[in-house]
């Protein structure tokens, strides 16, 4: 596919670029949107961090990192596009005079996107010194990583810093995981499609799971998570942003606005947990030393540059109410943690059995429909329905087996390589489009009820479930679905290949 030349080209601005995030996500996002010829061909991208470095360096240093951690083959044609758009510019960040270097680096009559891959304490300082060389107007768009904020109070100061200079309008927060094509799916799939949206709420659903599943540990990244833990760095956005988008009404088209309206509505509706619920409603671990794949790992207080004293959970799992006609009395069970038994994000739709089983003779109890979807790491649908058995029988009655209905994306899409979330979404933003952002009234009120979680288990002052590495959480997450005799989908880590 090759851009249409109604595209229009831009200034892309990339505060950060040598940072992690940069080096493994980001340039070879922009390598494969290269690739595939979707940057205008009048489009810059321009590299910035304090580092004082040429641009023939800063060439290298893209160069190498696309090879780590992008394309182990690069193709040369591609690159040679890529190469002659970039530069580099050194900036101190929190110098406002250091920003003058733009005046010879940027286009004031062309669109000006400023991706801040940086540390969200200085998005203001970032602001500031783009506003003191006077090269912000409205064509100019500002990225937002997360974590926008540790709590609400944080989060309004950064986001009121950064709206000093920027209208909504203009700013774009990322959550990646709404750049992943089966979550896209998520809205084709319940809107596109009868079978799902006339069966969609708790006349047809006895209830729905979530799980984000890691079988890393904290990658030496303890200062940064430790602080924030598992309901900071995974509930507050990832997965709130799924159950949202498989919540929410159908918006009155996929106008930006019209999708985020609704999933605030999903994020107002969330039934308040706190210290009257917060035992009935929720689960939080920690893991300890164990095998993960084989692998004996260390526990969580035995990482590198650990608190032995550490209450920071790894580990948590919820059980959410949305309080509206459609999910009245539906649970959502939501669970993330880290050091798990593999690498996994899926959604499980559970229906309501039947209520009246004529295959009592071949099966005692007639299990419940499934629909999963699976984010990762085989992206894809499937659907679990009782089929009869074929052959014949002496009695007369008919045997069922459960059956599936699998429809993987590598296997319906052929070898067509499935793009990175960050391919997505840097191209949405070169475009101008914010239905895959998140707004700040969606950001506030995650961060309101996740708060009072958070506030409750201070309250308590219970310290956070042990569990052991390679195992799929504490023992009480069992506890909560059991109580109403319901049990985790036990995920399966290998698919095999045709």
């Amino acid at each position: 596919m090759v851009m249409d030349n109604s595209f229009e080209p831009c200034d892309f601005v990339l505060f950060g670029t040598l940072g992690d995030l940069s080096r493994r996500k980001l340039l070879p996002s922009l390598y494969q949107l290269e690739k595939a010829e979707l940057i205008h061909p009048d489009t810059k991208i321009i590299g910035v961090a304090r580092q004082d470095l040429s641009t023939e360096d800063y060439k290298k240093e893209v160069r190498n990192n696309i090879e780590k951690f992008g394309s182990k083959q690069v193709c040369e044609d591609t690159w040679a596009r890529l190469e002659a758009r970039l530069q580099y510019a050194c900036v101190d960040m929190k110098n406002t005079e250091s920003y003058r270097v733009f005046d010879s680096v940027v286009d004031a009559d062309r669109i000006m996107v400023c991706y801040l891959a940086t540390p969200p304490a200085i998005y203001g300082d970032i602001c500031r010194g783009l506003h003191s060389c006077d090269i912000i107007d409205s064509s100019v768009r500002v990225v937002l990583e997360k974590p926008i904020g540790h709590d609400l109070e944080s989060s309004k100061v950064i986001n009121d810093q950064v709206s000093e200079y920027f209208k909504e309008s203009q700013i774009y927060r990322i959550d990646h995981y709404l750049g992943k094509e089966t979550v896209l799916n998520l809205i084709a799939l319940r809107f596109a499609n009868s079978i799902f949206a006339t069966n969609w709420d708790h006349n047809s659903i006895d209830h729905v799971q979530i799980t984000v599943a890691e079988s890393v540990g904290i990658e030496g990244r303890w200062g940064y998570f430790d602080d924030a833990g598992q309901m900071r760095d995974m509930v507050q956005n990832h997965l709130l942003q799924i159950l949202s988008l498989i919540a929410m009404e159908p918006p009155a088209n996929l106008n930006a606005d019209s999708i985020r309206d609704e999933k605030l509505k999903v994020l107002k509706a969330l039934r308040p947990i706190n210290l009257s619920n917060i035992n009935e409603s929720t689960v939080r671990g920690q893991y300890t030393s164990g095998f993960v794949k084989g692998e004996e790992v260390p526990g969580y207080l035995e990482e590198d540059g650990a608190n032995t004293r550490s209450r920071t959970e790894s580990f948590v799992a919820i059980k959410a109410d949305i309080d509206n006609w459609r999910w009245a009395g539906v649970p959502f069970y939501l669970r993330t943690g880290k050091r798990l038994p593999t690498k996994v994000s899926e959604v499980v739709i559970y229906f309501k059995r039947q209520p009246h089983n004529l295959f009592g003779d071949s099966f005692q109890n007639l299990p419940p429909n499934k629909l999963v979807i699976r984010l990762q790491p085989d992206e894809g649908v499937e659907i679990t329905v009782m089929n009869k058995v074929p052959g014949l029988t002496s009695s007369g009655s008919m045997d069922l087996q459960k059956s599936k209905l699998d429809l993987s994306f590598s296997d319906a899409f052929g070898d067509d390589r499935i793009p990175d979330a960050y391919e997505k979404l840097l191209l949405e933003v070169m475009l101008g489009n914010q239905a895959l952002f998140v707004r700040r009234d969606e950001i506030e009120q995650a961060w309101n009820w996740v708060d009072s979680i958070l506030e409750a288990w201070k309250q308590t002052n219970e310290p956070p479930e042990p569990y052991q590495a390679g195992t799929w959480g504490p023992v009480d997450s069992i506890g909560l679905l059991a109580r109403a005799n319901r049990s985790w989908y036990e995920s399966k880590t290998t698919r095999k290949k045709k």
